[in-house]
C-alpha cells in the first residue's frame, strides 16, 4: 500500500486559485460577447494574436498524459520515446507550407469539407465519426490517468476529481467558446512550462551526491539512449519511433480539427504559420524536460531505494512516481503549483476537444444534414448544448475506465484504427487529382483491414504465427496510411479521373 498525503493550506490555495482563474477566463469572454456568435466561439472571428495561439498550440498538444507518461518512461527505460519529438521540424514545415495556407484560404471551420469536395459526403462523414469517436477516448483517457495519481496518493476518490475537472471545463468552454479556451490554453502552458522547470531544479538540487556524479550515474546505466539504430521494423529502433512520429504529427498538425481552428482564429496567415512554429518547436525542450524529469528521477530514487515504497517498484507503477515525488519530497506551495500543471495540462487537452467536437457536430452534422439555414441564435444554442453532451460523455467515459484496465487499450485500439484512415484519405485527396470515389473507398477499406490485421493479430492464438503482423505497434498507423494511399494511386491510374477533378482540390504546390 501507498500511503497518502494530506496536501497543505497553501496548496489547496494554489489549486483553488488555479480553478477560479481557469473560471474566470470564461466568464469573462462571456460577458465581453466575444463568444456571442458561432464565428466567435467556433473561429474567435479570426482576431487572435499569434503568440496565444502558439501557446495553446503547446497546451493542447502536451496532455497530462505526456505531463505523467514521458518522465515515467525515462525512468523505466530511456530516451527512445524523444525521437518522437525529433521529427516534429519535419511536420510543421509540411503545414506551414502547405496546409495552414490551405485552411485559412477556405476560410471554413470544419477540417474535413475538402474531403466531401474530393469524395462525396460519405468521406466527409467518415472523417467526421473517426474524429469525434477519437475525441471522446482522448478525453476520458486524459482524465482518467490525470485522476489515477491523484486518487492513489492523495486519497481522493476518482469519480470526484473526474467530475470536477469535467464540470470545470464545461462551464468554462461553454461559456467562453474558443476564445476562453485559448487564453486559457495560454495560462496552462505557461504554467506546465513553470512547472516542470521547477520539478526538474529541486530534482536536480536533491540529488544526494550532485548533478554531476548524478550525471554519471545515469550515463552507466545508458538512460540517454535513443534506441537501436537497426533495421528491424518488429522493434522499438530510432527509425520506428521516427517513423511513428513524423505520422503522427502529419495528422496533428495537417487533419486534426482541433489545429485547424487555431489556423483560422489567428489574425492572419503569417501570424498562423509564425504560431504554428512557436507550439510545435517549444515542445522540443518541453518534452526534453520531461524526460530529463524521468531520469532525474531515476537517479534520485536509484541512489535512494529507501526512499520509495514497495508498492510503486513495479514496471506498471512508473507514472506514478513524479506525482509520489512531487507529494513527498517538494516543499508547500511547490506541490500546489505542480499538481496544478498537471491539471492543467489536463484540462487544455479536454477544452480543446470538447470545443473541436462542438464546432464538428454543428458545421459537418447540424448545418449539413439538418438545418443548412439554421440562424445565429440556433447555431449557438447547437453549439452550446453539443459542448455539455460531449463533456458529459467524455467525462462518462473516464468514469467508465476506473477499474477497468482493458477499456483503455480498447480504446487506444479504436484511436489508432480511426487515426491511419483519416490520414491516409486526406492525403490521398490532397496529393491526387485522379482519385475518386471508387480509388477513395478502395483504398480506405484496404487500409482498414490492413490497421486491423496489424492491431489485432499480434500473439493472437486465433491466427498462425506465420500470419500474424511481424511490425511493431508503432508502425501500424504507418503501414496503414501508406497502404491507403498507394492503393488510391493505384486505382485511380486504372479509373481515370473523376469528372470534378479539375476543380480546387488540394494546396498550392502539393
Amino acid at each position: 500500500m501507498i500511503e497518502t498525503a494530506a496536501l497543505p493550506l497553501i496548496d489547496w490555495a494554489v489549486l483553488g486559485l488555479y480553478f477560479a482563474a481557469m473560471l474566470g477566463v470564461g466568464w469573462y469572454f462571456y460577458c465581453s460577447g466575444r463568444s456571442s456568435t458561432s464565428a466567435g466561439f467556433t473561429k474567435a472571428d479570426g482576431a487572435m494574436p499569434g503568440w496565444v495561439v502558439g501557446l495553446s498550440i503547446l497546451a493542447t498538444y502536451v496532455s497530462s498524459i505526456s505531463f505523467l507518461a514521458l518522465p515515467g518512461r525515462a525512468y523505466a527505460g530511456n530516451w527512445n520515446a524523444f525521437a518522437f519529438s525529433l521529427s516534429l521540424p519535419f511536420a510543421l514545415w509540411v503545414a506551414a507550407r502547405w496546409f495552414v495556407p490551405y485552411y485559412r484560404s477556405t476560410g471554413e471551420a470544419s477540417a474535413y469539407s475538402h474531403l466531401e469536395t474530393r469524395f462525396g459526403p460519405w468521406a466527409r462523414v467518415y472523417a467526421g465519426v473517426c474524429y469525434l469517436l477519437t475525441q471522446l477516448a482522448r478525453m476520458g483517457s486524459v482524465m482518467f490517468l490525470m485522476a489515477l495519481p491523484m486518487h492513489l496518493l492523495l486519497g481522493w476518490e476518482m469519480q470526484w476529481i473526474i467530475l470536477f475537472t469535467g464540470v470545470s471545463v464545461i462551464i468554462y468552454t461553454m461559456l467562453g467558446g474558443i476564445v476562453a479556451v485559448m487564453w486559457s490554453d495560454a495560462v496552462q502552458a505557461i504554467i506546465l512550462m513553470a512547472g516542470a522547470l521547477l520539478c526538474l531544479l529541486l530534482l536536480v538540487a536533491g540529488l544526494p551526491d550532485g548533478a554531476a556524479a548524478g550525471w554519471d550515474y545515469a550515463v552507466a546505466h545508458d538512460k540517454f539512449s535513443l534506441g537501436s539504430f537497426g533495421a528491424s521494423l518488429g522493434e522499438s529502433t530510432f527509425w520506428v519511433v521516427l517513423a511513428y512520429g513524423i505520422v503522427i504529427n502529419l495528422q496533428n498538425f495537417g487533419i486534426d480539427q482541433n489545429y485547424v481552428q487555431r489556423y483560422v482564429a489567428a489574425r492572419s496567415e503569417v501570424a498562423a504559420r509564425r504560431s504554428l512554429w512557436v507550439g510545435g518547436i517549444l515542445y522540443l525542450p518541453v518534452s526534453a524536460v520531461f524526460f530529463l524529469i524521468g531520469t532525474a528521477l531515476f537517479v534520485f530514487y536509484g541512489t535512494q531505494p529507501d526512499l520509495l515504497p514497495a508498492a510503486l517498484q513495479g514496471a506498471d507503477q512508473t507514472d506514478r512516481i513524479l506525482p509520489y515525488f512531487i507529494l513527498t519530497q517538494l516543499p508547500p506551495g511547490a506541490k500546489g503549483l505542480l499538481l496544478a500543471a498537471i491539471f492543467s495540462a489536463a484540462m487544455s487537452t479536454i477544452s480543446t476537444s470538447l470545443n473541436s467536437s462542438a464546432t464538428l457536430l454543428l458545421t459537418d452534422w447540424y448545418q449539413r444534414f439538418f438545418r443548412p439555414e439554421a440562424g445565429e441564435r440556433e447555431s449557438m444554442r447547437v453549439l452550446h448544448g453539443a459542448s455539455l453532451v460531449w463533456g458529459a460523455l467524455g467525462t462518462g467515459v473516464a468514469l467508465a475506465m476506473i477499474g477497468v484496465k482493458a477499456a483503455l487499450d480498447a480504446w487506444w485500439t479504436l484511436s489508432g484504427t480511426f487515426a491511419g484512415g483519416m490520414l491516409g484519405l486526406f492525403l490521398l485527396g490532397l496529393i491526387s487529382r485522379r482519385a475518386g470515389n471508387p480509388a477513395a473507398v478502395t483504398a480506405v477499406l484496404a487500409g482498414v483491414l490492413v490497421i486491423l490485421w496489424m492491431t489485432l493479430t499480434p500473439g493472437s492464438a486465433a491466427w498462425p504465427v506465420e500470419l500474424q503482423s511481424p511490425f511493431h505497434s508503432f508502425m501500424t498507423v504507418v503501414v496503414g496510411t501508406l497502404v491507403i494511399l498507394l492503393v488510391g494511386l493505384g486505382v485511380s491510374r486504372i479509373c481515370g479521373a473523376p469528372p470534378h477533378s479539375s476543380g480546387r482540390s488540394r494546396p498550392s504546390g502539393l
